[in-house]
């Protein structure tokens, strides 16, 4: 004889399967939100990777079809077998001479992105940059944190400025091409920067090699720059670093030899 579950204790197990279910939902709910949230919000904050697989482009913190209304980029979409360095100049500690040896070299065309200070420091060597071939872009006259900037004429002013020293300095107009210092940024900053006639660059590729007093070594660089390379990749290296200045002949040998190019940024927003 089949033993008889009383009523009352069917009745408990399925509210308690019911509240089981709407906590689940609810969650659910949150965390959906949550995710819309951060999608809605993802061209705010810092400039992140995170690189899944070897070879393979990064996610970014923000999608390129996304930021392209703004006139602003990471890589290029491509399979081709193409990279764009970029080395961003804050200051001069003599690495950048032996930089633009390795890349007369190798007929590598770079943007580099500097300040005031580079240029009132420095000014021969930005007219070597521009004599080389290679393009000088806007990264602030004093390197502050962009995305704090909320009005549009202080904005302005930090690349205006480096504008008309940059074209007192070398006897052209800079081209206009902005990356914002330390990679913070707002939509905000990114539509003033389009406003301004402005192309903005973030980067698919870098690594630690800012820190003067604690270089990488070539194999630690090695490491990330060759294991990471893809194709279409927007390179931030930094010529601050001795490491870089060191090994830039070698690694871009390497690169060429797994069949990488070496191309303007320009070809970007053409």
């Amino acid at each position: 004889m089949k033993k008889r579950i009383p009523i009352k204790k069917c009745i408990k197990v399925a509210l308690f399967l019911m509240l089981a279910f709407c906590v689940g939902y609810s969650a659910a709910m949150v965390v959906d939100r949550t995710q819309s949230k951060a999608v809605q919000s993802s061209a705010d904050g810092n400039w992140g990777l995170s690189f899944q697989q070897e070879g393979q482009p990064p996610v970014a913190n923000a999608d390129a079809s996304y930021l392209k209304q703004f006139n602003t980029y990471y890589i290029r979409d491509t399979q081709e077998k193409v990279l764009y360095l970029t080395f961003d100049a804050g200051f001069e500690n003599g690495n950048t001479p032996a930089i633009l040896d390795a890349l007369k070299k190798h007929n590598a065309p770079a943007t580099f992105f500097i300040v005031g200070n580079y240029i009132e420091t420095s000014p021969d060597l930005v007219k070597r940059m521009v004599e080389e071939g290679h393009t000088v872009g806007n990264h602030t006259y004093h390197h502050p944190d962009m995305s704090k900037i909320s009005t549009k004429e202080a904005f302005e002013k930090e690349l205006t400025d480096l504008e008309a020293l940059y074209e007192q300095t070398v006897g052209q107009p800079m081209t206009k091409f902005y990356r914002p210092p330390q990679g913070k940024y707002s939509e905000t900053n990114l539509q003033m920067a389009k406003d301004l006639g402005y192309s903005t660059f973030f980067w698919s590729l870098a690594y630690v090699d800012w820190y003067q007093d604690n270089q990488p070594t070539k194999e630690q660089a090695f490491d990330k720059l060759l294991g990471r390379i893809h194709p279409g990749a927007i390179v931030l290296l930094h010529s601050t670093s001795k490491t870089n200045a060191d090994i830039l002949d070698e690694l871009l040998t390497k690169w060429e030899e797994m069949g990488y190019q070496f191309r303007s940024l320009n070809e970007l927003t053409e």
